[in-house]
């Protein structure tokens, strides 16, 4: 058995040290808010943070995780950059489908953690990988800007 905390919360897991962060979550912990997306930490869906950092969870595997806390989409709302990520989203409407939205979020709060004013450039840089089929990019770029005014 191995401890890992998540949301806040200190959960004991069965899995093997080299299973992928995102099925623990989803599978162990019945946190689904985290999506699989392509497998390979190419289209952002599957992000959480981890000591705040945005990394993809679909190819990080627990046993690398260690003490470091982990913060979902579930969870995200209790940090003040999540929470005003997730009401910039509701206040615009920036979903569409809303599949990859969950990482979308979670890359936008790790932005806005470490960057309470960024520009365009940063946007982009912070934002890229982060894939989204219904093309709400624009919708994305204005949530973001709308949460670090507020």
């Amino acid at each position: 058995m191995t401890a890992i905390s998540v949301n806040r919360k200190t959960y004991e897991i069965n899995a093997t040290e080299d299973t992928p962060l995102l099925w623990v979550l989803r599978d162990e912990l019945g946190l689904t808010g985290t999506k699989f997306g392509c497998g390979i930490a190419q289209c952002g869906v599957c992000t959480v943070h981890v000591d705040g950092m945005a990394v993809r969870s679909c190819q990080m595997p627990v046993g690398t995780v260690g003490e470091r806390a982990i913060t979902t989409i579930e969870g995200v709302g209790e940090t003040s950059a999540g929470a005003r990520v997730q009401k910039a989203w509701l206040d615009l409407e920036v979903v569409q489908c809303g599949y990859c939205q969950p990482g979308q979020i979670m890359s936008a709060a790790a932005l806005l953690a470490a960057n309470p004013d960024p520009d365009d450039e940063a946007i982009d840089a912070a934002m890229a990988g982060n894939l989204c089929r219904c093309g709400t990019y624009v919708r994305i770029r204005q949530g973001i800007k709308h949460a670090a005014r507020s």
